[in-house]
């Protein structure tokens, strides 16, 4: 055999390695052509299991096995051409990006493992929903998941974590709950991590400290607890934290300043507490710090100034003390500066001069003192600078001047003295100016009408005098103008009667003067008007037709005379009409009335009858006028009137009893005129009158068995002709001279009676002895009995089987709560009502039975619309139960328990709620007789309806007040509500419940129960125990503004007062009821600087 070339061989060796070549591209495009066509058909088998909707059907119309480019270079299904597809060189998908599409559907019919090229998977900005599928960590050579902007609900699966070349992970703005994986750590590859705007919980895991490549983490606007860990310090690569909106609790880590590459650091609206570390001043990078609304305290650390290139710093809503340090300066790149709401002293730096970029400057509601300084008028990028509720004084420096494109200025609630500079009108781009509340005299500048672009100006409770620019309103743009309590003189202005802008126009308390009805123009937007306490004259005219969104108009104090136009009635949306203290002869109406207060006119003619079209009035008074004829009875229509004053007019004839019907009457006044005959018997059913006169008339006869009539002091009932009843000050009516003869027979006919029941009784129970010895071995034979107090038109053994059958024979699904003698279940009868059923415990004992009957004889005999409506009891031997209405939001303990629900309790509800329990405590202790003493008024037994009105319940501990008796009963109540007498007496009176309202009112407006408070404050405050009042609300609520302030700070002073140690020193509840309904005084000085121990040493009432 001849030997081999090497020609030959390289050869062969040439065709060995073409054969390998071919079947190996053979082998790979058979591989390809099967993983795309499982790729096409995973495709096509998910959108079949959308939601179809137009606008998705058109967009993946090419979505379609049969539609595929078959002149590609593999003649077989492939999806590379489809919308929203990417494919490789070898045509396998890796890029499946439909944003903003309009899908919607879940991903469970996604098969993940069909593409195991995936690179990118991006459904931001769509309508998915359900959970994330667990089999999504098949997706091994992911680089970027964006889920974000969806709907997607339940956990993020662990399994999320195994893909490992995740760098690019988006899930914000969805409903994810449950926990961030443990496992967040094994994604090493991971760069950003979008996750904000879900409901996470739990923490943040340490294990993220792995995540070296990580350079933007965002997960605000979640519910993450604990703290942030000190592993965060590890991601070196790190330029945005951003976990505001949070629920982080702790300090801030010092590691953090291992971050130099951060820009932007974000932990707003957490509870994160302790000082910003000095190591902070390492973050040179960093642009952004915003670490507003916590809970931090200590000074602003100097190092701070090593920030040079920041532009925003936000740090207020928190417990910052110390003063602006000088060092502010430094940072020259500042754009914007709020440091509002803290408790910063001293004053302003000079070095602020240097923020030449600075725009907005926001130091309100701190304790800064001195001068407003002259450098701030170097800052001329400024719009905004607010420098209200501090302690400044002096004057407006005159280089305000310079800040042409100042927008809003306020300096408010401060003791700025001095003129208002004419050189105000220079800052031609001004349209908020609000220096209200400090001692600025002299008048207001002509200049200020150059400010073109003004929209609001408020300059109420000054010392200004003078008259009123002529040219306040030359723009057509000023919507609010409030100058109030002033010495303004002369008429009001041109252009303000022509200002068709003006929303509110409120001028109260000055010398104005002029004819109102020529004064005024026609304002459409006009809400509120306020002209009290002036000298205006003339009469109202029909323009009054023309004030479509008036709500409020008080011209109370003037010499208004005519009457009140008919057009005025097209003002639908007026709810409070105050125009008493005029002159005014005649009188019209709007049917949404809520207040109407004609007190102190010329009024003449009788009550005009259609007042009972103002079906919404709750105060009506019309004292001091000329008013004569009977009272109408149409009055008694207006079932939510809660105070009636008619007194000092010349009203006679008897009174209508359809004044009964006035459930929610508090108040009563009638007296100084010339009424007669007897009081209607149904002016008994006036549940919640509170007090009432009916002085210097001509009544006579006996007084309604009705508390606020058997209590009313002399001065309330004097000067009439024969009133007689149970009331100390008036004689007892004597028994008619006819029926005494009656009254002996009667008499004589009950002792007999007495005497034959007395006797068949006793021969009755000797038999039944007798009986139960000879049978005492005979089984004993349990009888039911079944009582049903029929509350409702239903059979009362009707609606027992009913409520067995809703409840399931009182099943554990059904209860609400559980009581210590009962227990509660959520009844829905056939007929759609529901009702809380309390099932009293089985062998509870003689204590159980008491506190039944006690709860069915109180509430059968106690109305009011804050308590409990008792619709029927049923008492049988195998079950003893309530039947009550049912209070949709549940217990008010639960509701300040829960996050979200105590949100939802905003402060006008909480104010309401106070005053609720109080009207309800007041008409128990005052308005029933004898007057009934709750014993156990804590946040568990006050629950409230679907509107938030309080309703108090649980009546098993109630006793009633016996004049003649010394009322010593057992401790009954909850500790830490109960009265602190109660440890070493058990004399019960209504001091203890007034104690107890005290303690549920602070817990309403500090979200938790107020211990560790009260521990501190009893027997009394140490001399320097100065926690600020705005450091105890409930935090989770932002700080009340404007009037609800008012409404807090007097509450907490009521609640204070109830919490005195000695009951004599605490008020009556009736005292504390009629302070929550009367107008409140304004602050003297700001809320932020009031101490819990100026409230609980202000004068306390005595009773």
């Amino acid at each position: 055999m001849a030997p081999w070339s090497p020609y030959l061989v390289v050869r062969t060796l040439d065709q060995f390695l073409l054969f390998i070549i071919i079947l190996l591209f053979l082998l790979c495009s058979s591989s390809t052509c099967f993983a795309t066509s499982g790729e096409a058909e995973a495709l096509v088998k998910w959108k079949d299991s959308l939601d179809m909707n137009p606008t998705t059907h058109s967009l993946l119309r090419s979505w379609n096995l049969n539609s595929t480019n078959s002149t590609s270079h593999h003649h077989h299904n492939t999806p590379c051409s489809w919308v929203g597809i990417t494919c490789n060189d070898f045509g396998s998908v890796i890029n499946v990006t439909l944003e903003s599409s309009n899908l919607k559907g879940t991903l469970h019919n996604f098969n993940f493992s069909s593409f195991p090229s995936l690179l990118t998977l991006g459904f931001y900005n769509n309508s998915l929903y359900g959970s994330i599928p667990s089999h999504i960590g098949n997706l091994s050579t992911l680089t970027s998941l964006d889920m974000g902007f969806n709907h997607l609900f339940g956990n993020i699966p662990s399994q999320i974590c195994l893909l490992t070349s995740l760098r690019f992970l988006a899930l914000a703005n969805n409903y994810l709950s449950g926990s961030i994986p443990p496992q967040i750590g094994m994604l090493v590859s991971l760069e950003v991590i979008y996750a904000y705007r879900n409901n996470l919980s739990g923490s943040i895991p340490v294990s993220i400290g792995n995540l070296s490549k990580l350079t933007e983490l965002s997960l605000d606007g979640n519910k993450i607890v604990g703290s942030i860990p000190h592993e965060i310090g590890q991601l070196k690569s790190l330029t945005t934290l951003s976990l505001r909106d949070n629920q982080l609790s702790g300090s801030i880590p010092m590691s953090i300043e291992n971050l130099s590459k951060l820009t932007e650091l974000s932990l707003d609206g957490n509870k994160i507490v302790g000082s910003i570390p000095n190591e902070i001043g390492q973050l040179k990078s960093l642009t952004t710090l915003s670490l507003r609304d916590n809970q931090l305290s200590g000074s602003i650390p100097m190092s701070i100034e090593n920030l040079s290139k920041l532009t925003e710093l936000s740090l207020d809503g928190n417990k910052i003390v110390g003063s602006i340090p000088n060092e502010i300066g430094q940072l020259k790149s500042l754009t914007t500066l709020y440091l509002y709401d803290n408790q910063l002293s001293g004053s302003i730096p000079m070095s602020i001069g240097n923020l030449s970029k600075l725009i907005e400057l926001d130091v309100g509601e701190n304790k800064i003192v001195g001068f407003i300084v002259n450098e701030i008028g170097q800052l001329k990028s400024l719009t905004t600078l607010y420098l209200y509720d501090n302690q400044l004084s002096g004057s407006i420096p005159m280089s305000i001047g310079n800040l042409s494109k100042l927008t809003d200025l306020s300096l408010r609630g401060n003791k700025i003295g001095g003129s208002i500079l004419k050189e105000i009108g220079h800052l031609k781009s001004l349209a908020h100016l609000d220096l209200n509340n400090n001692q600025l005299i002299g008048s207001i500048p002509m200049s200020i009408g150059q400010l073109k672009s003004l929209i609001y100006l408020s300059l109420h409770d000054n010392y200004l005098t003078g008259y009123l620019p002529d040219n306040i309103c030359l723009n057509g743009k000023l919507r609010r103008f409030t100058a109030g309590f002033n010495s303004f003189k002369g008429s009001i202005p041109k252009s303000i009667t022509n200002c068709s802008s003006l929303g509110k126009f409120s001028v109260e308390g000055n010398q104005l003067r002029g004819n109102i009805s020529e004064e005024l123009g026609i304002y459409p937007n006009m809400y509120y008007m306020d002209l009290s306490n002036n000298k205006f004259f003339g009469e109202l005219t029909r323009i009054w037709g023309q004030f479509p969104k008036l709500t409020m108009l008080n011209i109370s104090n003037n010499k208004i005379s005519g009457g009140l136009p008919p057009e005025l009635g097209k003002a639908m949306q007026l709810r409070k009409l105050d125009l008493s203290s005029n002159l005014f002869v005649e009188i019209g109406m709007t049917s949404e009335l809520e207040t109407l207060d004609l007190a102190a006119n010329q009024l003449s003619g009788p009550i005009p009858m259609h007042l009972e079209h103002c079906s919404k009035l709750l105060h009506l008074n019309l004292r001091n006028n000329i008013f004569s004829g009977n009272i109408p009875f149409q009055i008694g229509n207006l079932h939510s009137l809660e105070n009636l004053d008619l007194s000092k007019n010349l009203l006679s004839g008897k009174l209508p009893s359809e004044l009964g019907h006035l459930d929610k009457l508090e108040t009563f006044n009638l007296s100084h005129n010339n009424l007669s005959g007897t009081i209607p018997s149904t002016f008994k059913e006036l549940m919640s009158l509170t007090s009432v006169d009916i002085s210097y008339n001509h009544l006579e006869g006996p007084l309604p068995n009705n508390k606020a009539f058997l209590e009313a002091p002399f001065e309330a009932l004097e000067d009439n002709k024969g009133l007689c009843g149970n009331n100390t000050n008036i004689k007892i009516c004597p028994i008619p001279k006819e029926n005494r003869s009656k009254v002996i027979i009667f008499l004589v006919i009950v002792s007999i009676s007495c005497a034959l029941i007395l006797s068949f009784i006793i021969v009755r129970v000797l038999f039944i002895c007798k009986k139960r010895k000879r049978h005492v071995d005979e089984p004993r034979q349990t009888q039911m009995t079944v009582t049903f107090f029929e509350a409702w038109s239903h059979n009362g053994k009707n609606v027992h089987e009913e409520i067995v059958e809703a409840t399931e024979s009182f099943s554990s699904k059904y209860c609400i709560g559980v009581g210590g003698f009962g227990t509660v279940y959520k009844a829905v009868l056939s007929t759609g009502q529901v009702f809380a059923v309390k099932k009293w415990h089985e062998n509870g004992g003689g204590a159980s039975k008491e506190a039944f009957d006690s709860e069915i004889n109180v509430l059968t005999r106690a109305r009011h619309r804050n308590i409990i409506k008792l619709h029927g009891f049923c008492s049988h031997t195998r079950h003893s139960y309530l039947v009550y209405e049912f209070m949709e939001k549940g217990s008010l303990v639960k509701i300040l328990s829960d996050n979200v629900k105590a949100v939802e309790l905003e402060w006008t509800k909480r104010i309401n709620v106070v005053k609720g329990l109080a009207n309800a405590i007041s008409y128990m202790h005052h308005g029933c007789c004898p007057a009934i003493i709750h014993r156990d008024i804590s946040t568990k037994n006050v629950l409230l309806d679907d509107d938030y009105e309080a309703h108090i319940s649980d009546f098993g501990s109630a006793t009633t007040l016996d004049p003649e008796s010394s009322n010593w009963t057992p401790f009954a109540g909850t500790l830490g509500y109960s009265a602190p007498e109660l440890a070493y007496t058990m004399q019960v009176n209504e001091k203890i419940d007034v104690y107890s309202f005290g303690v549920v009112t602070l817990e309403v407006i500090m979200g938790k129960h107020p211990g560790d408070l009260i521990s501190s404050l009893l027997p009394s405050p140490l001399p320097d125990f100065d926690v600020l009042l705005k450091d105890v609300l409930d935090q989770r609520l932002s700080p009340p503004r404007r009037q609800i302030v008012d409404h807090v700070i007097s509450i907490a002073e009521i609640a204070f007062a109830c919490l005195q140690r000695s009951p004599q020193s605490r008020p009556t509840i009736k005292q504390v009821s009629q302070k929550l309904s009367t107008p409140l005084q304004s602050l003297s000085e700001p809320f932020h600087m009031i101490t819990i121990k100026q409230l609980f040493d202000s004068p306390t009432w005595t009773s």
